[in-house]
């Protein structure tokens, strides 16, 4: 096994943490779950199109009142006040904010009813910055209003239809009339689109503000879920939705254009294209050019088309393949001249690519075997591209500028770890978020150009001493040779570590596609839980990211494609019998966890591998990709008309008669993404193989099994389970 870092982590650990004493605490479930080590961060700012300035929203609860404040960059200092709810009568709490585009205008919400993971129903004022005057958008609660450029107009959907309010008339449009609930849904998405492409508003408006373009979807033919709610009442209710799984009928999707001075609609003809879905639409600089990415079912062609809505004519621009799949993202950026930067695998790692407007390559931006991790846009005054990417390690993030034509690369942060930043408005400044595994959250105010720091703007210095007090032990980094792959791990131990003593292995993982686990960046909930395992009941933690996670280029994650579970499981088994010929592991006490893929995954590797796992957790499990949506499983497995075998001897259900060791499995009924139904299915294959195991139901919760004292019960269910198994 090969080792990296691991003694450079524990220096970093024992400078962090330096005194060890006898009256160091453990840490508990409770401490976990109240917040007790909760990091504090940055409210979500607006940079302000000066480039100088930039607004925040703050709570004062004292004066129970909420701010839109104005402070300026370089020196931190609060500049003004732009809306406060006290001056707002019938106004207690601001809960978000946006500004139209000349920042005359702020559109803000007071009341949001979340509906899937990020759709929401809310109400909605727009309040002058001038005048301070302030009005109802709409007296219904309403999804995702949006300004147009000028800020003379606001279109939302309201029960799947789309509206336009014009609010220097004060009058109010209804644009589509066919709305129906699981059936016609104008401009929002439908649940699929929202869990898989990641994002919710499917209309936009053209630059000038005169044609709204939507892609609506006919949700007819797609099969039902139904999902009982327990509640408190005598009896359940039922929460029935459009669920494509796998192999089933999508929603058929179609681009409308909406002329505001005629009234008319138009649906542009995108037959001659790969446009199963459309899952993103962006107006180019163009008032006429909206760009449109569409892509087949396999998800393995992605078009780039340019419609001119002048006309309704269209133009292929750029096609994207890939013998597995093409990743869809909002990397895609317009220059004034409609030249355009998109991000792509093709040459084996995620790079940054320049197209002209009529999508012939300028330039490869960047190159290397190394991948780009986020774009975080143009500076079309200086002419630089800014970046964060791999290239110092890829469980590290860095934040580069360079430019266009690859040169001039610069790396604007210094300390290894995870790097982030959010840049003002002209790219004079960005805030730079940093941490390791030693050390929380830090943000400081940079220059662009340089990344030099010129001010600390918090810090979480409070916790890091704060966890001085506690037994933790520091994550010691390394790669481990499995199946010809240098693998990522991280390794906890207890605090008292004696190599002459053998202790549990209890590994930890999530593996699906495209995932990264082994990061050097700041602890999670797990992460706390992890350490009081290690050092409360003197278990070893190990955490592989195994092939078919993220971040090591294009072959390395794409080569489960097809066979999601086998590689992966593969991997995790070779780590665990070779990580169980150390002579401090005990190998006849060897358990694995893990959450929806993860669960699919521990499941999976106690079925099959029943005389290396003597013990498994599975929270949230896929149990049979047969059960899950469309856009994400056939992705990468295609149909299961096409690809049975792949879907069927990869699944846990087809391995019950290998359990042996001890199981824990438990589901949320309201899980309305990864179903109970799952679960429902493997008890039952289990009790039909005369299986012993444990599980858990937690009535009305979703997929993340939260809300009351739900986790701080799951987490003690699982430490018990552990401590009597392990």
């Amino acid at each position: 096994m090969k080792r990296f870092n691991s003694l450079a982590f524990l220096l970093l650990f024992l400078t962090a943490f330096p005194t060890l004493t006898a009256q160091q605490k453990d840490i508990t479930l409770e401490e976990i779950w109240s917040g007790a080590f909760r990091t504090q961060g940055l409210d979500v700012l607006r940079s302000l199109n000066n480039g100088k300035e930039y607004a925040v929203l703050n709570y004062d609860r004292q004066n129970k009142a909420s701010t839109v404040d104005v402070f300026d960059y370089k020196s931190g200092e609060k500049v003004r006040t732009l809306l406060n709810s006290k001056d707002l009568k019938g106004i207690d709490f601001v809960i978000s904010y946006e500004f139209n585009k000349d920042e005359t205008k702020i559109l803000f919400s007071t009341e949001l009813k979340q509906i899937y993971r990020r759709s929401s129903l809310g109400t909605y004022y727009v309040y002058d910055v001038k005048t301070k005057d302030f009005s109802l958008v709409s007296t219904n609660k309403i999804q995702e209003p949006t300004f147009s450029n000028d800020g003379s107009k606001i279109a939302y959907g309201f029960e799947n239809n789309l509206y336009i309010k014009d609010l220097t008339l004060d009058e109010t449009k209804k644009i589509t009339t066919d709305g129906k609930k699981n059936s016609i849904i104008n401009g929002i998405t439908d649940w699929v689109y929202e869990e898989e492409f990641a994002f919710v508003r499917a209309f936009e408006w053209s630059k000038n503000g005169d044609k709204l373009a939507y892609i609506k979807f006919d949700e007819t033919e797609v099969p039902e879920y139904t999902m009982d709610i327990y509640g408190t009442d005598l009896y359940p209710t039922a929460d029935t939705f459009k669920y494509p799984k796998a192999g089933e009928n999508n929603s058929k999707v179609s681009l409308q254009l909406y002329d505001l001075s005629s009234g008319k609609t138009s649906e542009v003809d995108l037959s001659k294209y790969n446009r199963y879905y459309i899952p993103r639409l962006l107006w180019t600089e163009d008032n006429n050019r909206l760009s449109v990415q569409l892509t087949n079912r396999h998800q393995n062609v992605l078009d780039l088309v340019f419609v001119d809505a002048s006309n309704n004519t269209s133009k292929l621009i750029l096609e994207e393949k890939d013998a597995a799949y093409v990743d869809v993202t909002d990397n895609l950026t317009f220059l004034n001249n409609n030249s355009f930067f998109w991000t792509s695998e093709k040459d084996g790692w995620n790079h940054i690519y320049q197209y002209d407007k009529n999508g012939k390559l300028l330039n490869q931006v960047t190159k290397g075997p190394w991948e780009v991790t986020n774009y975080y846009g143009f500076d079309q005054n200086t002419g630089r591209v800014y970046y964060q990417s791999t290239e110092n390690g890829n469980i590290n993030r860095d934040v580069y500028s360079i430019l266009p034509s690859g040169k001039n690369k610069v790396r604007l942060s210094q300390k290894t770890g995870t790097n982030a930043a959010d840049f003002s408005a002209d790219y004079t400044y960005y805030i730079g978020s940093f941490s390791d595994a030693n050390t929380p959250y830090v943000f400081t105010l940079n220059e662009a150009k340089t990344g030099k720091q010129l001010r600390e703007i918090k810090n979480n210095n409070d916790l890091k001493n704060r966890l001085s007090s506690y037994r933790i032990s520091p994550k010691e980094f390394s790669t481990i040779n499995i199946n010809g792959e240098d693998l990522n791990m991280y390794m906890i131990k207890p605090l008292d570590f004696d190599e002459t003593k053998q202790y549990p292995l209890f590994m930890f993982q999530y593996s699906g596609p495209g995932s990264q686990q082994v990061a050097n960046s700041w602890i999670g909930s797990n992460d706390y839980w992890h350490q009081m395992l290690a050092n409360d009941q003197d278990i070893i933690i190990a955490c592989v990211d195994g092939r078919g996670t993220g971040y090591k280029g294009r072959d390395f994650k794409k080569m489960t494609q097809k066979e999601l579970g086998k590689y992966e499981v593969e991997d995790q088994v070779a780590v665990a019998k070779k990580l169980s010929e150390l002579p401090y592991i005990d190998a006849s006490r060897t358990g694995i966890w893990g959450w929806s893929y993860g669960g699919f995954m521990s499941s999976n590797a106690l079925f099959q591998a029943p005389d290396t796992f003597e013990m498994a957790i599975a929270v949230a499990p896929v149990t049979s990709w047969r059960f899950y949506d469309s856009v994400y499983t056939e992705r990468y497995m295609q149909t299961p008309q096409e690809n049975a075998s792949g879907y069927d001897e990869n699944s846990p259900l087809s391995h019950v008669n290998g359990l042996k060791g001890k199981f824990l499995l438990v589901h949320g009924t309201a899980d309305d993404n990864v179903h109970v139904q799952n679960s429902m299915r493997l008890i039952e294959a289990l009790v039909q193989a005369n299986k012993k195991f444990d599980w858990r139901i937690y009535p009305d919760k979703n997929h993340s099994i939260y809300g009351g004292n739900t986790r701080l019960h799951l987490y003690t269910l699982m430490t018990d389970y552990i401590k009597t198994n392990l």
